[in-house]
């Protein structure tokens, strides 16, 4: 009977310490401003669930052309949103291992939704305008924070987009690959 009872005990005990383990989770809330080279981005990461978070972002890409259609070299930036929702998948197997997952580091599958408004344009060309367009791209990605107020990530994939020409629009095959470094703010 003293067997069963120790038994017993001790599964209820190991049971109750395999649960209370804590498990690897995204952040909260993180604030960054990431940028390469003159394409500048602010935004902002929050926890949906333990491993599933909600990215916007507000930036400027950046667009350089020059040829014999133009008088000399024409630079522009245009403003976009962005909303991508990011799966962390690996976040556990990172703290098994005894690697950082702080600030949302792990690798990343994330479904990348762009704007781009024909609001402004900053340019040196009083006649370009900015085409709105739409993209949803599945991306998938790597994050990682080396150090508590930096970060950077890197990302590929291959999805759809559409520009809006007053009453009709273009859609074609588009490429997302992105490096970013960041700052946390």
């Amino acid at each position: 009977m003293k067997i069963y009872i120790f038994t017993l005990l001790s599964f209820i005990f190991l049971t109750k310490q395999a649960l209370a383990q804590d498990f690897a989770s995204v952040e909260k809330s993180i604030w960054q401003i990431q940028s390469l080279f003159v394409t500048k981005y602010l935004s902002n990461e929050s926890k949906i669930k333990r491993d599933l978070a909600l990215r916007s972002e507000l930036g400027f890409d950046f667009f350089y052309r020059d040829g014999f259609l133009y008088d000399g070299p024409v630079v522009a930036w245009s403003p976009f949103l962005r909303l991508e929702p990011r799966h962390y998948y690996n976040l556990n197997k990172r703290a098994d291992k005894g690697k950082k997952t702080a600030k949302n580091s792990g690798n990343f599958v994330a479904l990348t939704t762009t704007y781009k408004p024909n609001w402004f344009l900053i340019t040196n060309e009083s006649s370009l305008l900015v085409t709105p367009a739409l993209s949803l791209i599945p991306t998938w990605g790597i994050r990682r924070s080396p150090w508590q107020h930096f970060n950077f990530e890197a990302g590929i994939g291959i999805g759809y987009g559409w520009e809006y020409y007053g009453h009709y629009s273009y859609g074609e095959v588009l490429v997302n690959l992105h490096l970013r470094f960041g700052f946390h703010l």
